[in-house]
This record gives structure tokens, C-alpha cells and sequence, in this order.
């Protein structure tokens, strides 16, 4: 495998993982926290169909928090902290159910960014035309089936249950040779979204599934941000997200811990430095940067160093989260897969995360997605977040409480 860690970027899909072991609200308001409240996605919304109906029209999305209150001048912000999925694919391994009764259970709402390619099969690969790269090639396998239809059924539920569904794109492709996103243009980005958005808008046409539901969103207005595979290509694709209304970008190579700001129009959210372990500089906040500082490019390493390695991850979460909480308040953005390397230990890692931010000892706490986020910072004075963007990391807060 490709290591992308020593430039300090890695945004590996559900498929990466794959490749490399086997493949509060209530829907009318927010709790007195803040965090946003999400029951099941199980009940059958009255929906329209979209096209093919693959999607519908089901009207306005469940469990959202109420309108964005607006800081006063001086008044400390409340704390943001977004978990997100590249890929959210679902392989059998119940993962991404998982993760949804986590965030249930904790008040969370999160983004998964998902791999178009997942709900195309196999054999309808020719339908796929990467830029500078052969059809129907890519870097991470198509799912089974069976696995496809795992993915809708999860993506269904996910956002009746309040989550954002952005994307990863579809092929994922890395590297340094020509067929590589950190190579492509403008135009060319703008045709991997667009068949994106086709592998999601057709899945029932391609798959000929008739027994599962429809997705109950119109992608074309759901769609509002991305992170690209492995970090690579922002500056080319950040034109073609402006140009299609996209109101963020989660794929700067690296950032800290600091108020976001925007790039092109584009809110921009990089994966921050998280203390790490005795490393100066941290460790990017996503799972496959731990892993590689842990296991390098092994996804098995020694079972006898998973305690070790697990707690050291969890307490990274932990420290980046309490340093922002305690001083600054700066946004957190963590980045996960669907992945079981070395024991399914980072999985683990972010469950104990979770639990621990969301204890009710924290008070104002929000976990969010980023669109939610955007929605927060677009209601705020400028003023103010201009402010906040003063601040450096671990520089605290020093305005009314």
C-alpha cells in the first residue's frame, strides 16, 4: 500500500480497508444541550419518486437541530465536534449499524461520505469512466450484491435518522502517476461527481433490485460536501464545488485546531493535529494516520501491542477534544472508515470518544454534521467568527461564558 501519511494526508475509503484485510433535538427543536436527538429510520415517509426511483422526494429531513442561534459579540461558542466516514459502505461487518445506534444513543448526528461506486455492480463496471484511467477501473473493489444492498439500507436509515450523506467519489484513486485525483483538472472532477451522483440516482436501473425502498433524499440537494481520496486534489476540485453550490470541502491535507475559514467560497474543514503520543507535531485526527504511526502499512500488526495502541488512539480523540472544549472551541473534525485493522481496535477507539464527549459533565456540546455545522457558521456575524479565528490552539477563551 501507498504510504500517504508521511505527507501527512490519508482519506482511505470502506474499500481501502477492503483492499488492504478483505474488503439535541427532537425533529421540532434542540435539547437543552444542543446535541441533536435521532430516533430509527424505520418508518416509510410519504414519498415522490425521483427518476428511476432510486430516490424520492420524502420532504424535509428528520431530527435536524432548530434554527442556528446567533453568538453575541463576546459570547463563548458552543462546542463542535463532527465524526465522519469515508466510503460508508457497509460489508457484512455491522459496522455502519453500529456507528448509527452509537450516534442514537449519544445524540449525534454525523457525515458519511459515501464511495459512488458502492452502489454500482460489478458487472455494470463499463458504465464507469475515470478521469485518465482505464473504464471501469478502480483502487478500491466493487461490494457483492449483497453488500450493496446492505449500503442502501443503511444510507436509508442514516438519513431518516438525521445524518448527512456527502461523497467520496467513486474510484479512489491516489498515487503519484496521472490517473491520480491530485492530477485532475477541473473539468475532470466534475465528471467523477457527476457519475457519482448517477451511480446514486440509478442504483435501481443498474442493480435491477426491486424489493428495497428508495433513497428518501434528492441527491441533487443533499449533496453539499465531500472529502476526496487520500487528500489529494483540493485546489482543482474547489472551482467545480462552487460552481454545483457546495457549501464545504473536508479534503485540506492537514490543518489545526482552530476556527475554520473558507477557500474559494467553500468552507473549508482539513482533519487537524491531535496530540499523539510523544509526537510534536500529533497525528492527523483519522484512524489510518494512527494506524500508521502505530502498525506503519500493516493492518494486522502485534495482537500483544492492541491495548496499548487502542488506548493511545482513544486518548488522542480524548486530548483533541478537551483541549478545544477547554480553551479555544474550535470545531473538532475526526475522520473514520468502516475498518477492522489491528482487531478493530480505532473502531473501538471512537466509540470510547464518542461516550466520552457526549457525557453530560459536558456542557454545550455538539456533535454535528458538517452540513449542520455550515449552517451554524452562515448565521453567525462575521464579526464575531472573525474574532474566534483569533485564536490560536489551546489559546483559551477569555469572553462571557
Amino acid at each position: 500500500m501507498r504510504d500517504y501519511s508521511r505527507r501527512g494526508m490519508l482519506g482511505l475509503g470502506v474499500g481501502a480497508a477492503a483492499a488492504l484485510s478483505v474488503a439535541g433535538c427532537s425533529p421540532s427543536g434542540s435539547s437543552e444541550s444542543g446535541k441533536v436527538a435521532a430516533k430509527p429510520g424505520q418508518q416509510k415517509p410519504r414519498s415522490k419518486p425521483i427518476g428511476d426511483g432510486s430516490t424520492a422526494h420524502t420532504g424535509k429531513q428528520p431530527h435536524q437541530p432548530s434554527a442556528p442561534e446567533k453568538l453575541a459579540p463576546g459570547q463563548k461558542p458552543p462546542q463542535f465536534v463532527v465524526f465522519s466516514w469515508d466510503g460508508a459502505g457497509e460489508v457484512g461487518n455491522g459496522l455502519f449499524p453500529r456507528f448509527r445506534k452509537l450516534a442514537r444513543d449519544h445524540n449525534a448526528s454525523m457525515t458519511f461520505f459515501l464511495s459512488g461506486l458502492y452502489l454500482l455492480p460489478e458487472s455494470k463496471k463499463r458504465l464507469y469512466h475515470p478521469p485518465n484511467n482505464p473504464v471501469g477501473a478502480s483502487d478500491i473493489p466493487y461490494l457483492t450484491d449483497d453488500h450493496i444492498k446492505l449500503t442502501l439500507k443503511n444510507l436509508r436509515a442514516a438519513w431518516l435518522e438525521g445524518h448527512e450523506i456527502g461523497t467520496h467519489f467513486n474510484g479512489h484513486f491516489c498515487g503519484t502517476g496521472s490517473g491520480s485525483v491530485a492530477h485532475w483538472t477541473p473539468a475532470q472532477w466534475d465528471s467523477e461527481i457527476q457519475q457519482a451522483m448517477d451511480f446514486v440516482t440509478k442504483w435501481r436501473t443498474n442493480t435491477g433490485f426491486t424489493d428495497l425502498d428508495p433513497l428518501p433524499f434528492d441527491y441533487s440537494k443533499e449533496l453539499v460536501g465531500a472529502r476526496t481520496p487520500c487528500l489529494l486534489g483540493q485546489e482543482n476540485l474547489l472551482p467545480t464545488a462552487r460552481k454545483r453550490s457546495w457549501r464545504y470541502d473536508a479534503s485540506s491535507p492537514g490543518g489545526l485546531q482552530v476556527w475554520p475559514t473558507k477557500k474559494q467560497g467553500i468552507w473549508d474543514f482539513p482533519l487537524q493535529s491531535i496530540p499523539f503520543g510523544n509526537l510534536p507535531a500529533g497525528v492527523l485526527s483519522m484512524d489510518y494516520n494512527m494506524l500508521y504511526n502505530q502498525s506503519q502499512n500493516s493492518t494486522k500488526g502485534p495482537p500483544a501491542n492492541y491495548p496499548r495502541w487502542r488506548k493511545q488512539a482513544a486518548d488522542a480523540y480524548i486530548a483533541g477534544f478537551q483541549r478545544a472544549y477547554e480553551t479555544n472551541r474550535a470545531p473538532l473534525f475526526v475522520g473514520n472508515h468502516f475498518e477492522q485493522w489491528n482487531g478493530g481496535i480505532y473502531m473501538d477507539a471512537v466509540e470510547e470518544a464518542i461516550k466520552h464527549i457526549a457525557d453530560e459533565k459536558h456542557k454545550d456540546v455538539r456533535l454535528v454534521s458538517f452540513r449542520q455545522l455550515c449552517d451554524w457558521l452562515d448565521a453567525q456575524d462575521p464579526k464575531v467568527l472573525t474574532d474566534l479565528r483569533q485564536l490560536g490552539v489551546g489559546q483559551k477563551f477569555t469572553g462571557r461564558g
